[in-house]
């Protein structure tokens, strides 16, 4: 009776798990794993690399900055994208165009790894759930994250979990080499700048408003305390009114995860885009970044990947001092050397971005970090790196399992 009850227990629970994904009533977050599993039961995968998602929609943002590179790869190597989520799978499939899979069980993924012959698997953050795929060891296991940032995440010790990381430019190297311990940053960070700059060249419109115009671009709150740089609540709408008081035009650009795990910072952006707004300046939400950016005199953001990207312009901007005492951050040469702004001094920042745009004296000290941070920024340049460096891996994985194989094989002795 009691095997019969505790069967009975778990039939329930993985009816209700079932009813739960297919009605979309899962907690935020938590993919679906409605997958493919059982049409891909003695299937192979086309192509080498697999790039692994198994987010939901809200870290979408994060492959997307990739997708140009990946179908460049793709076109070289096979590329198959596969998700955990059967809802992300559905919109991948749709924006890009590369092979989509949703697998559930590791088992099926661990096979379908081994089957295929795949020679590298990718990753654009450091999500838990990557060690599904990190299990697999006849593949080569390569970071690619999704921006270079003075943020802790850029130094986590999740690094040491995959075999190599692409990374921007020295700066990354650099950043690592001083705050991760035990890790060989030379050895195992590939620079290989940023290639999305050359798949994603975007045609940006002459601006329209002549008036000085400032960029304000904060992160999100972050998924712990030590990463919680979002000036939101406590900049944000001292500072816009201070733009707007100064006689700058104002672009509010907020980040796609505000809100995300902390309701506070959604209300706060809610409020902020209704002040924009109503000051006659642009929420930004659906606009290409380099748009903003063309659009803009200056930038007002957050320790992020954001301040990195914006060297390009030759711009000013202003980085703020988060307001969290439990905040840390990785700093190198742009985070000192860039004005900082504190909450207390978010109600000047009019006079501020004023002085910085019509004096600004740092201008060549930056155009001076644009390679140590992004790498060549020649046309062509980092795409060409990244695709060198994708068959340069699968190579070397190619060499690594076939002596593997052989040592394994049946009959084989060490001869160690």
């Amino acid at each position: 009776m009691p095997a019969r009850g505790n069967a009975l227990k778990r039939t329930v629970r993985s009816t209700g798990g079932k009813l739960l994904r297919r009605f979309g009533l899962l907690p935020g977050g938590m993919p679906d794993g409605l997958g493919d599993d059982a049409a891909l039961a003695d299937a192979t995968l086309d192509g080498e690399v697999i790039v692994y998602f198994p987010d939901t929609m809200d870290s979408l943002y994060q492959l997307r900055g990739w997708y140009g590179p990946l179908q460049e790869l793709h076109r070289t190597q096979g590329v198959t994208v596969v998700c955990m989520d059967s809802r992300t799978a559905a919109v991948v499939r749709a924006e890009a165009e590369l092979p989509v899979v949703t697998i559930a069980l590791d088992a099926t993924l661990d096979a379908i790894i081994l089957r295929s012959g795949t020679t590298l698997v990718l990753y654009v953050n450091y999500n838990p759930l990557n060690t599904a795929a990190l299990r697999s060891r006849s593949a080569i296991h390569v970071s690619l994250l999704h921006g270079d940032s003075d943020k802790v995440v850029s130094v986590s010790n999740q690094i040491k979990a995959y075999d190599y990381s692409f990374v921007a430019g020295q700066a990354a190297i650099d950043r690592l080499e001083r705050f991760t311990t035990l890790f060989d940053a030379p050895a195992r960070c590939i620079p290989v700048g940023r290639p999305s700059l050359d798949t994603d060249r975007t045609e940006v419109t002459a601006r329209v408003d002549d008036r000085p115009t400032v960029l304000y671009a904060p992160t999100w709150e972050g998924g712990q305390a030590s990463a919680a740089y979002s000036s939101l609540t406590t900049h944000g709408a001292a500072a816009v009114r201070s733009l707007h008081d100064a006689g700058l035009q104002v672009i509010y650009r907020p980040h796609p995860l505000t809100g995300v795990r902390v309701a506070e910072l959604g209300e706060a952006d809610r409020h902020l885009r209704e002040l924009v707004e109503s000051l006659g300046g642009l929420v930004s939400t659906d606009r290409p970044l380099p748009q903003d950016f063309a659009d803009a005199d200056l930038m007002l953001c957050d320790v992020s990947a954001v301040a990195g990207d914006w060297l390009t312009t030759g711009r000013p901007l202003i980085i703020t001092r988060p307001a969290d005492p439990q905040s840390r951050d990785a700093g190198t040469a742009l985070l000192s050397m860039s004005p900082r702004l504190s909450a207390d001094e978010a109600a000047t920042t009019g006079s501020l971005a004023r002085e910085l745009i019509e004096h600004d004296l740092l201008h060549e000290e930056r155009l001076e970090l644009i390679e140590y941070y992004l790498g060549d920024i020649t046309p062509g340049a980092s795409l060409a790196r990244f695709l060198v460096a994708c068959r340069r891996l699968s190579a070397r994985r190619d060499e690594l399992w076939a002596r593997i194989q052989e040592q394994e094989r049946p009959g084989t002795t060490d001869s160690a």
